[in-house]
């Protein structure tokens, strides 16, 4: 949303990693809120079960490592809208824990490409639009990670991406200034998803023991996003840590 557009109602986003997870529960989110939503992801099926007829859903079925399906997606939202006032890049994966010898080059490889590609490339594609659009601006928000300031065992490749995409945020925050181009951060820990369920059971600590984590309800994600694309261009959310409050992140390792 921009500061100088007449129109104060709720504007246009697009989700990456619609599908699921985070993702599927921001998408439903934002189109509650009376959003135009995009939703991206490899799976149109998935896709177009979150989306469930919305008559403001646009099912985008692409892979944010494909630098023509970022620009596409991209493209189909302003052809669709006129523009884009926010970009949720959310996709991503993680590995199941190892040191860094036992990690495959393919596996890192596998992890690098919609961690550290996607996000750079979904960005890129986002940050053009928003540059020509008129009024010019917008919102990207990344999805980093409390492997973003500190690490797991054994999570080197994933905390690694993590710390790459703080540097885009950093990077798009300064870069965006003249074209009204706002960059912001969510940090999120211990979101109840398919892919933390395994936190519920035990996980590896830092001294080598293993134990179960507090989670929390991932629906407090989507809040959260939802507020930090809400707030007019002249303020943003540069980093936020939504987490279970227990969980182990202050005194980590």
């Amino acid at each position: 949303m921009t500061d100088s557009a007449p129109d104060p109602a709720p504007g246009t986003i697009l989700i990456t990693g619609a599908g699921s997870g985070i993702g599927k529960l921001t998408a439903q989110a934002f189109l509650g809120a009376g959003w135009r939503v995009g939703l991206m992801g490899r799976r149109a099926e998935t896709l177009k079960d979150c989306a469930d007829g919305h008559p403001e859903a646009l099912v985008l079925p692409g892979d944010v490592t494909d630098p023509d399906a970022a620009e596409s997606a991209i493209a189909a939202m302003a052809e669709r809208w006129g523009r884009i006032d926010v970009l949720f890049n959310n996709a991503g994966l993680f590995l199941p824990a190892a040191t860094i010898d036992e990690i495959s080059v393919a596996d890192w490889q596998r992890l690098a490409r919609p961690n550290i590609d996607g996000m750079f490339l979904m960005a890129r594609a986002a940050f053009a639009q928003m540059r020509r659009q008129t009024p010019q601006g917008g919102r990207i928000i990344n999805n980093g990670s409390i492997s973003a300031h500190v690490p797991r065992w054994g999570s080197a490749p994933y905390t690694m991406s993590k710390h790459a995409v703080t540097g885009l945020t950093k990077a798009l925050s300064l870069d965006g200034r003249a074209f009204g181009i706002a960059c912001g951060q969510i940090d999120v820990g211990n979101a109840l998803t398919d892919m933390v369920t395994a936190m519920t059971q035990g996980v590896p600590q830092a001294d080598g023991h293993r134990a179960p984590e507090p989670v929390m309800d991932a629906r407090h994600v989507a809040d959260a996003v939802l507020h930090m694309a809400g707030l007019p261009l002249s303020a943003n959310v540069q980093f936020m840590t939504v987490m279970a409050t227990a969980m182990p992140f202050i005194g980590r390792g």
